[in-house]
């Protein structure tokens, strides 16, 4: 644990997430909102930006607190015996604050370009994630899978000699790479205050022209990298250190009953959809 008082981290943990929301959603803004001098410089731009900005962010915090920025991380080691749940609140109440203060400043930063901006959802992606295809059973597996090798990858880099100061650049081309591997589908939130908290401030702000904030599906890239980060902390604790947790089979038992039920509403969804396309079908044959 770090040897600052857990104010101290707290802070530490403001700190950091707003620098990782200040860049990571100030590159979308700046490559989907129009007018900007970087619009439709594209998903790598997006990919590398977002693995730079949590680096950023780990380099800022890092001398206060463990530099998370990230309660499914939080959440995964506290579950897997490697964090204090004392500590909890401090760091998922730090991570959210922070990612509130970034949306706020990226919302001011870019001001006249949200008027300038027709495409709701392109203001939207700013601040939040959305799947390519909404598909929900795929989405929370592709969140999930995001997350799992982010937390796993992270315990792993901890555990290899690394010259001092390098980790934070490490993890950031973890996060470059699981960006342009597996981001493609979901946008890969993988981080619940990188999702959430920007989506309420979408919610909250008086945007130009904003549109819907897409509560239906803001509990994806939150359960999905809670799940996610629960697995891979409990599964490397048992691959590496043979410590096997109940965590484990509890988060993989939820994954798979909350799979089984988007599974049955998706289906569900599906026969009402072409119902109402017989339906319409059969009226407008009548008319004609």
């Amino acid at each position: 644990m770090m040897d600052t008082s857990l104010v101290l981290q707290f802070v530490g943990e403001i700190l950091g997430t707003f620098i990782l929301i200040l860049f990571g959603g100030g590159v979308v803004a700046g490559v989907v909102l129009d007018k900007t001098k970087a619009n439709n410089a594209g998903w790598v731009v997006i990919t590398i930006a977002w693995g730079l900005a949590v680096a950023m962010g780990a380099y800022v915090s890092g001398y206060l607190s463990l530099a998370h920025l990230n309660p499914a991380l939080t959440l995964g080691l506290a579950f897997a015996g490697e964090f204090p749940w004392t500590s909890v609140p401090a760091y998922v109440g730090g991570q959210f604050i922070g990612a509130f203060i970034g949306a706020t400043v990226v919302w001011l930063h870019y001001y006249p370009h949200w008027k300038a901006t027709k495409d709701q959802g392109a203001k939207l992606s700013v601040f939040a994630t959305g799947p390519a295809i909404r598909h929900y059973t795929s989405n929370l597996f592709g969140e999930v899978v995001g997350t799992f090798v982010l937390v796993f990858g992270i315990m792993s880099i901890g555990a290899n000699e690394i010259s001092a100061g390098l980790n934070p650049l490490i993890v950031g081309a973890l996060i470059v790479v699981i960006g342009m591997a597996l981001g493609g589908t979901t946008g890969y939130a993988i981080n619940p205050a990188r999702d959430l908290g920007p989506r309420i401030m979408h919610a909250v702000l008086p945007i130009s022209g904003k549109g819907s904030s897409d509560w239906g599906y803001s509990w994806i890239p939150v359960v999905g990298p809670i799940l996610g980060a629960t697995i891979a902390a409990t599964a490397y604790n048992l691959i590496i250190h043979h410590q096997l947790s109940i965590w484990l089979f509890i988060s993989i038992a939820v994954l798979i009953i909350v799979e089984v039920i988007t599974i049955s509403s998706t289906k569900k969804e599906q026969n009402v959809q072409k119902k109402h396309k017989v339906q319409k079908y059969n009226y407008t044959k009548e008319k004609s």
